[in-house]
């Protein structure tokens, strides 16, 4: 049996490795949006974008939570784990026409989710999925906008 103080230690050993919690994740310029295109909202204003297998990695390890209007799009990704994690989190898996494929409401630390047809991951504060009424076979289109002045 492996001691989650260990597996803890573990990501956390690969996270640094990798740059430090947040540092493979820095947000793209410009900012990508995740509009419902089928419901007409947005579900995050502000997405941050993992694709190398460093990011992917890490997700969102080493975070406090996630602000409002924010969110993590993780691609490749059809699972996804809460290990040494300290919030829950909305998922959303789209298929490669980016069509809702699986939902997983507050799913909590050391909890698992997945989608066997799902080719990318959107990892969202927890409530965005039942107040942008998102469902199955919805739409999600990935827009992007100039940078916001920092």
């Amino acid at each position: 049996m492996v001691c989650p103080g260990s597996v803890c230690f573990v990501f956390f050993v690969l996270s640094w490795l990798s740059g430090g919690p947040g540092a493979v994740m820095k947000h793209e310029k410009p900012n990508t949006a995740a509009i419902n295109v089928t419901k007409g909202v947005a579900l995050a204003s502000e997405l941050e974008i993992a694709k190398s297998f460093a990011a992917r990695s890490q997700g969102l390890l080493g975070r406090s939570g996630l602000k409002p209007d924010t969110g993590l799009l993780i691609d490749p990704c059809s699972s996804i784990h809460m290990w040494c994690m300290r919030f829950a989190i909305d998922v959303v898996f789209l298929d490669k026409k980016n069509r809702v494929v699986g939902l997983k409401r507050n799913v909590k630390p050391w909890g698992m989710a997945w989608s066997w047809r799902g080719t990318k991951t959107i990892e969202l504060p927890v409530g965005v999925i039942a107040s942008t009424r998102t469902q199955l076979g919805d739409i999600i289109a990935f827009q992007t906008t100039a940078p916001k002045p920092e």
